[in-house]
């Protein structure tokens, strides 16, 4: 790749809104929004028919719940809750095996950034600054190395009809992938029922179409990339048709009030990453711009633009890549 010069949806009943007719005349906009996996959550309809995007969403919410019982740490009988607890799982979910090898895969093309096994060190965090919210130094270094070695993607094996790790204590969370995997699942379905314009965004977007405000100059759905360092700006404009876009910040989930201490971790190291403010990935799928977006963010600067030099990234379309003192680096298609 060359480096250039990168949730409850629609409200229905009483909720359910719909703006004036837009673009298209036929074409009236339908939203919905809520939670998924913890997280903000929303989708938006282009459709005639209001009783065709009840349905839909109804579908969509059904199947939204189906996979939270996969995937969802904050659900204890979920098919991931029980495998971190018992450390195996037998006859897990295809969906279950599929994100499982497809995130194993990502941290062999990332080095490792990519690792689903931090579960560990997230816990060790949360635990910590729940007991100490003003500690500059976050946990010891003991401690750290204590839940280093808990974790490690090499240790989990995953097959057709079970998934299990080979260390005590192991845990992993998908929340790099999942919310990705989902979107593009309720993609795949809206386009199955003849939607031809949407956007989905349950934590990343994926659009189908073009948006309501498309012109020949700005196409496809306009998504603003928020600036990571004032959260009520936007640092960029992004146009989506037919793509996903997905970004990772440490200012999404932190644990100390300065922000130092957040969700992504460096694997080797235990600690929270700061190789850039925030790293947003465009790609086909949501999937894959969700995965490739947590790597880019723990990766050191120098690593991760080589690993996209070197075609590691061969399914992204682009990126923007936030340093911290807010320059940004573009790659491929943005």
């Amino acid at each position: 790749m060359t480096r250039l010069p990168r949730r409850r949806f629609l409200y229905v009943g009483a909720a359910m809104s719909m703006p004036a007719t837009t673009g298209r005349a036929a074409d009236a906009m339908w939203r919905w929004q809520g939670s998924l996996l913890g997280a903000t959550a929303e989708m938006t309809l282009m459709h005639p028919d209001r009783a065709t995007a009840e349905a839909v969403t109804a579908e969509v919410l059904d199947e939204v719940a189906r996979l939270e019982q996969v995937f969802s740490l904050l659900r204890p009988e979920s098919e991931i809750s029980r495998l971190n607890r018992e450390g195996s799982l037998a006859d897990p979910s295809h969906e279950l095996v599929l994100l499982v090898q497809r995130s194993l895969h990502l941290a062999r093309l990332t080095d490792g950034a990519f690792d689903i096994t931090v579960q560990p060190l997230w816990q060790l965090y949360a635990d910590h600054f729940a007991r100490a919210p003003t500690d500059r130094d976050g946990p010891p270094q003991a401690a750290i190395d204590a839940a280093l070695g808990r974790t490690g993607w090499r240790h989990v094996a995953v097959a057709a009809g079970r998934i299990s790790f080979d260390q005590p204590g192991m845990a992993i969370t998908l929340n790099g992938v999942a919310q990705g995997y989902i979107t593009d699942r309720i993609t795949g379905l809206l386009a199955r029922r003849g939607l031809s314009r949407a956007l989905v965004s349950l934590g990343e977007h994926r659009a189908l179409g073009a948006g309501p405000y498309a012109t020949t100059e700005a196409p496809g759905w306009h998504i603003g990339l928020r600036d990571p360092r004032h959260a009520r700006h936007t640092i960029a404009s992004i146009g989506l048709e037919n793509r996903a876009l997905a970004t990772s910040g440490g200012y999404g989930t932190t644990f100390s009030a300065d922000g130092r201490h957040h969700h992504l971790f460096n694997p080797a190291t235990g600690r929270s990453a700061h190789s850039w403010a925030s790293a947003s990935v465009l790609a086909a799928t949501a999937a894959e711009a969700d995965g490739w977006s947590t790597a880019l963010a723990v990766l050191p600067e120098s690593l991760g633009l080589a690993l996209l030099d070197a075609g590691r990234g061969a399914a992204l379309e682009g990126a923007v890549l936030v340093r911290h003192d807010g320059r940004i680096v573009r790659i491929g298609h943005t």
